[in-house]
């Protein structure tokens, strides 16, 4: 079914559901992330095609070898954040925006990059669409992060790398969070969190298996 045949309604329905479904029944349980992943229309970040999945729980094609991640995965990732409404937060692949959106509901500022000009270009379209005004896109090899305007109380890598680039730890704030999928090959990651405290000594934990494309850069894997 194409998204012509489908109306705002039929979104927001199907959106709930996703909420209830797919992420509270497993366990995700942050008010103001629940709730902005109730608000972000996902299907804006998907071809035509695809609309109709949009609110399924799986990773969909956005073109050019990437994808945008599973809700749950998505809700995952940005509540072990803990975000505060005055954080600042760096996103890694911002693809075709829809973390980014997400993000931009519980922050105060979103800084993401992207590497792919095509996909860096789709982003800003589909965000611009939404009229959000408090994020900042860039076009760069991400695994440098975005130097010039740290530090960030928050960091999160939507692909996966050997690695964790040492960059974006460099650039997180004390007292930050770092989410970033980490393994030894480009098919299988942990799902790894690096918390830095207020003396800078960071601490690591894995929340689970998971399967991201490839962070291609200086500090990850090579294109």
């Amino acid at each position: 079914m194409s998204r012509l045949r489908w109306n705002q309604d039929d979104f927001a329905i199907a959106r709930r559901n996703m909420v209830e479904q797919q992420l509270k029944a497993r366990g995700l349980a942050d008010e103001r992330v629940l709730e902005a992943m109730s608000r972000v229309p996902r299907h804006f970040f998907v071809d035509e095609a695809q609309a109709a999945q949009a609110y399924r729980d799986t990773p969909l094609p956005i073109g050019y070898g990437q994808t945008i991640s599973q809700p749950y995965i998505v809700g995952l990732m940005v509540e072990a954040l803990g975000l505060s409404p005055g954080d600042r937060v760096l996103e890694i692949g911002a693809g075709s925006g829809y973390q980014t959106a997400i993000l931009a509901e519980l922050a105060a500022e979103v800084l993401a990059v992207e590497r792919l000009k095509p996909l860096f270009l789709k982003g800003r379209a589909n965000l611009a669409r939404l009229g959000l005004t408090n994020i900042r896109l860039k076009l760069d090899d991400g695994t440098l992060g975005w130097p010039e305007l740290a530090p960030y109380q928050a960091v999160v890598v939507a692909a996966g790398g050997p690695r964790v680039p040492q960059p974006l730890v460099d650039q997180l704030a004390p007292g930050g969070r770092l989410i970033v999928p980490v393994g030894p090959t480009e098919k299988s990651q942990k799902l790894t969190l690096i918390t830095k405290d207020q003396e800078g000594r960071l601490s690591r934990s894995t929340l689970g298996d998971c399967r991201f494309v490839a962070l291609v850069g200086r500090h990850a894997w090579s294109d």
